[in-house]
């Protein structure tokens, strides 16, 4: 176990790979660039 092993974090680092030992870090979306307000609605 360590360098070569497949589900290790050490061995994923190893590898350059991802999985569930070691998952890839997300970016999270904001909420206010998300919604883009374009047209105003007439009354």
């Amino acid at each position: 176990m360590g360098r070569g092993d497949k589900k290790t974090k050490r061995g994923k680092i190893n590898r350059g790979t991802n999985g569930a030992r070691r998952p890839k870090i997300k970016k999270r979306v904001r909420p206010e660039t998300k919604i883009e307000i374009t047209k105003k609605v007439k009354p």
